[in-house]
């Protein structure tokens, strides 16, 4: 297959009119190229990489934490759809049987005509319940060394991402035993800024949905937001809704941190792509209407919009088209360890590619 006459995101940031030529799913240049007579005429379009979710429950109607393989398959062709090619399916917080059932799921998930598993992302149950959002609070429990290298087995070593309060007993062993192992992130915590900086000084460089489910940034508390701001290795997670986050804080967000060290995440759950209703996350109802998912007592409980969606709410509140992309592709990617073979269009890597008009308008996955 040749690409031609699109103008290709290019991993500095730039767009720039170029053929792409692919074999086998696989980026490779001209002079290696093995003619299949296959040519997509892409002029007036942008091509830009597949996007990378490495936080959301659900979609389509299905939730990872259902346990069920067929369930996954319907999310995994729902995310393709709309753009995104790499995805971590995202736990909720259960006991650890139930969580074990989950993570061996997994296994057989995987579809040719849906986005690719590249990771779990183990959101619960190593919570602070006075954080916990729409966690049930009854499952919660301490940091688990053994637990997490059980359920990795389980999942076939699929484990990448382990949501931790780091204020809770127990946290910092579990840190020092396994950052080399899993990106750890902290979230859902009341941490103070010199826990969080502790943390961090021992390995968690990565935060679980910015602003959300922790303490607010104060000019005399910064907390996990100031922590995270000061140490130059840790990225942050942004669910960019519409409705999570106010757009003047997705805008502090990107020049508190830099645009290479945000990470757009949907973190989606069930709703996504379905009618207003009510439907379930983690074991409690949720009420979705126009995108916005809320728990009976009001609390936000993940959102109702994809990704892409998210990367175009960013740019509509006014994040530079560049910036929201990376933040979307190479970010997410690099944070987990898969930049060698997604998030940008390079000869060698995967060719996920993306055909979108100059206003976004998704026309073809590839």
């Amino acid at each position: 297959m040749i690409i031609k006459g699109g103008k290709v995101f290019q991993e500095d940031g730039s767009f720039l009119e170029q053929a792409i030529y692919i074999n086998d799913h696989r980026l490779v240049d001209k002079a290696e190229y093995q003619d299949d007579g296959e040519v997509i005429d892409a002029e007036g379009l942008l091509v830009l990489p597949g996007l990378v979710d490495i936080h959301s429950h659900g979609a389509a109607g299905e939730d990872f934490s259902d346990g069920n393989p067929e369930g996954l398959k319907k999310i995994l062709q729902y995310e393709k759809r709309c753009g995104i090619t790499s995805y971590c399916p995202t736990s909720m917080t259960f006991p650890k049987e139930r969580l074990r059932q989950i993570f061996a799921s997994i296994k057989g998930a995987q579809t040719e005509d849906g986005a690719t598993v590249v990771g779990i992302n183990m959101e619960g149950p190593f919570l602070d319940p006075a954080k916990k959002g729409a966690h049930v609070e009854k499952w919660i429990a301490a940091p688990d060394v053994a637990f997490v290298r059980e359920l990795n087995q389980d999942a076939d070593g699929l484990v990448r991402l382990v949501t931790l309060a780091p204020n809770m007993d127990g946290a910092e062993e579990f840190i020092k035993e396994m950052h080399e192992e899993v990106c750890i992130s902290l979230g859902h915590t009341t941490a103070d800024y010199d826990c969080a900086s502790r943390a961090m000084k021992l390995g968690a460089h990565h935060v679980t949905h910015l602003y959300n489910a922790m303490q607010p940034f104060r000019h005399r508390a910064p907390g996990l937001i100031g922590a995270a701001m000061d140490d130059p290795e840790c990225m942050v997670e942004l669910i960019c809704d519409g409705y999570h986050i106010h757009p003047s804080a997705i805008r502090a967000a990107f020049r508190m941190f830099g645009p290479e060290r945000v990470i757009l995440i949907s973190d989606s759950m069930r709703a996504t792509g379905m009618e207003n209703g009510t439907y379930e996350l983690g074991g409690q109802e949720v009420t979705v209407k126009d995108r916005k998912a809320v728990l009976k007592d009001g609390t936000l409980a993940g959102s109702a919009t994809n990704l892409y969606g998210c990367m175009c709410k960013a740019v509509e509140f006014g994040i530079p088209l560049e910036q929201a992309i990376m933040a979307a592709t190479a970010n997410p990617a690099r944070s987990i360890g898969i930049f060698d073979r997604v998030g940008s269009i390079r000869i060698g890597k995967q060719a996920d590619l993306l055909l979108v008009s100059e206003n976004l308008e998704l026309k073809r996955v590839i």
